[in-house]
Parts: C-alpha cells; sequence; structure tokens
C-alpha cells in the first residue's frame, strides 16, 4: 500500500447508520458536511440522539469509530425528561465528535440488564466498541461536553 493510500485511509472513518446498520466510511474532514448514508440516505451524523435498541445497538456502538455516548433513560423518570435537551444540545454541539444516542431502559429492559445499568439516567460512552466509562445522573450541555472529551 503506497503512502498516500494509507494516509488516505486513515482519513476515514466507520460510521454506523442506525436505520438500515450499514457501515459506511466518512473522511474526517467531511464530518461537518452532514455526511449521508450510502444505502438508505439518512443523515449519518444529523446532530441528533438516535434511538437504540436491543436490535441495533450492538451494531451501531461497535461498527462506529467515532466515540458513542448512550444516554439510558425512561419516560417516567424526572431527571432523564430535564437532562433530555441538555443531552439533544451536546449532540449538536458535539455532532463531528461522537455518535449521540438513547436507549429507553423500559422498552430494552435486557439491554440495560447485560449492561449492569442499575440507576437513570446513565451514561456510557464506548470507544471501539467497548465501554470506556460511566456516570449516573443528570448533566448539563456543558459538562456533558467535558466528560465526553476527558480522556
Amino acid at each position: 500500500m503506497s503512502t498516500a493510500t494509507a494516509a488516505g485511509s486513515e482519513a476515514m472513518l466507520r460510521v454506523a447508520c442506525p436505520g438500515c446498520l450499514t457501515v459506511n466510511r466518512v473522511a474526517r474532514d467531511r464530518m461537518a458536511d452532514t455526511p449521508r448514508c450510502g444505502q438508505c440516505g439518512a443523515p449519518l451524523l444529523e446532530g441528533a440522539p438516535a434511538e437504540l435498541d436491543e436490535r441495533n445497538f450492538d451494531a451501531v456502538v461497535a461498527r462506529t469509530e467515532l466515540p458513542v455516548v448512550v444516554d439510558f433513560w425512561a419516560p417516567w423518570c424526572g431527571p432523564c425528561r430535564a437532562m433530555a435537551p441538555m443531552f439533544a444540545q451536546a449532540a449538536r454541539t458535539l455532532a463531528t465528535e461522537a455518535r449521540f444516542a438513547k436507549v429507553n431502559t423500559d422498552e430494552a429492559q435486557g439491554l440495560a440488564a447485560r449492561l449492569g445499568i442499575r440507576a437513570i439516567p446513565t451514561l456510557i460512552l464506548f470507544r471501539d466498541g467497548k465501554e470506556a466509562k460511566r456516570v449516573s445522573g443528570a448533566m448539563d450541555a456543558g459538562a456533558l461536553a467535558r466528560w465526553i472529551r476527558q480522556q
């Protein structure tokens, strides 16, 4: 492989479409250009949290090279509802830095149990398909951005 080809492949990121689960390659320098899924045409990084469930969770998290921040929540949870606008704001602000997703633990109880979700809201940051860190409790958009950017 030539140096130019190697450099070009390093500049590409895999991003799984949460709708059709197709893995798309997106150039790093084109992340802010609202890339679309090559299969279904849906925006890949639209700046809004994707809804994940037991059907698509593993495929999206494992096949996306961006960090994936998942909010585990439930509709009856007051702190979850209070944090939702802040999570959406962080998703807009950090759209090219991380994939944001939400999992309704009432509808995905098996997934919540498998991941050891014992309190909500719980946020888990996945890197390369593996849990990197987690925190329970509501955060504002600024605190959320700092938490995501911390190594």
